[in-house]
């Protein structure tokens, strides 16, 4: 099972065919997915002095999807993190995933659910298509915080649409092949 996680509050935009282009090339290859859209996230609390519960239990006070996404990136072979880029950044809602799942991850006993997971960054930015390398380089220091496996980092923008969909179905074909490195 590979999960695509996205971010963006336009279901018909760049950041949604991203998404979907993730799903049909997981399926290409055989593979399953399934798609979570973070719109609903909450952002961090900081709560206590800092740090509140997540440090020592790996669980946030906050009743929303963060524990679903949790358990089922244990269980899963691949994830794809699809965000609109908004100046330069990943969007909000997906900086809220990264911020909460890190401090709920990092410190994890059993270890982090992402811990040797392979991930695809994908950063899809409309405008100006500015933006991109620094959002990737965001989410692929996060992926090191976590222990994941940064694999691909794909910018897409309006001007390179077409071919990035493609380049996006590819990687998700490859990482069901297992064509990918999983440690060097």
């Amino acid at each position: 099972m590979y999960i695509v996680i996205t971010a963006s509050p336009n279901s018909d935009g760049l950041t949604a065919a991203c998404g979907k282009a993730a799903l049909d090339g997981v399926k290409q290859a055989g593979g399953q997915a399934e798609l979570y859209d973070i719109k609903a996230l909450e952002p961090c609390r900081v709560c206590g002095n800092g740090w509140g519960s997540c440090r020592d239990t790996s669980k946030c006070v906050i009743g929303d999807v963060l524990p679903e996404l949790q358990a089922k990136l244990r269980e899963c072979q691949g994830v794809f993190l699809v965000t609109p880029v908004y100046f330069g950044q990943p969007a909000e809602r997906m900086k809220y995933f990264l911020d909460r799942f890190r401090r709920c991850e990092a410190f994890n006993h059993e270890g982090s659910a992402a811990s040797g997971k392979q991930f695809d960054l994908i950063a899809a930015a409309g405008g100006s298509g500015n933006g991109t390398a620094t959002c990737l380089t965001e989410m692929e220091s996060w992926c090191r915080a976590v222990g994941a496996i940064a694999q691909e980092r794909i910018g897409v923008t309006r001007f390179n649409r077409e071919p990035a969909l493609k380049l996006i179905e590819d990687a998700a074909a490859r990482m069901v092949k297992g064509e990918y490195f999983t440690r060097f």
